[in-house]
This record gives C-alpha cells, structure tokens and sequence, in this order.
C-alpha cells in the first residue's frame, strides 16, 4: 500500500459515522436544528445533509459533555446539576451566565406552575 492510497483509505474511514452517532436514532433533532439554523442566518430549508451534520456535531459535544460531567460527578456519587456548571465554567463566562439564567427562569416557572396548582386545587374545593 503506498502512502497516497493509505491517506485515501484514512480519509474515507474519517466520513463514516462514528460508532456512537451509528447506534442512535437520527433526524430526533432535525426540525428544531433546522429552526436554530435558520435563527443564526441559514436558508430557512437548509439541506438535509447539513442538518444531519449539524446534528452528528451537537450529538457528539453533548454526549462529551455529559461524559465529563459524570467523571465529575461519579466522585461524589451521582450527578448534579453542578458538574455541569463546573464545566461550563472552565469554558467560557458567557454561557455560565446563561446557564444560571436558564435554571433561574426554570425555578420561576416551577414556582407559578405551583402556585397555580394550589390555586385551582382552592378554587374547585370551593364550587364542590
């Protein structure tokens, strides 16, 4: 094998699915990939095969994500919300505040959603 066609057959074996991308269902992603595409100055309709690239990538850096944040997590016994801030912020500021905005509105949306409920649970004990 001479070195143009053992380059060849690297090259090749760099564009087929990764073993991990391969076991999974694909497409789950692909309308709202599409939406986000678009929000960042895509075409509206992006090709079909940029969106399956687009996914493969997202895929790959969360599930990395994920594995790191379980590393970290796996010494204190289980995984936390906190592991994956902790690696956010090693990476960059802005997303750990953005982050931490996200978990914020998420705990206020919590707390209407149960204010709510006790409300109704109220309002219909009355009517009976």
């Amino acid at each position: 094998m001479n070195a143009s066609s053992s380059g060849k057959a690297r090259a090749a074996s760099s564009s087929q699915p990764s073993e991990s991308s391969s076991k999974r269902k694909r497409g789950i992603f692909q309308k709202e990939l599409q939406h986000m595409m678009y929000g960042f100055g895509d075409d509206p309709n992006p090709l079909p095969e940029t969106v399956a690239l687009v996914e493969d990538i997202v895929v790959e850096y969360v599930t990395d994500f994920a594995h790191k944040a379980q590393d970290i997590g796996s010494k204190r016994g289980k995984l936390s919300v906190e592991d994956f801030l902790y690696l956010v912020r090693k990476q960059d500021a802005p997303k750990l505040n953005r982050c931490k905005e996200l978990l914020s509105m998420q705990e206020e949306l919590k707390q209407a959603r149960k204010a709510f409920d006790v409300d109704e649970e109220k309002l219909a004990a009355s009517l009976d």
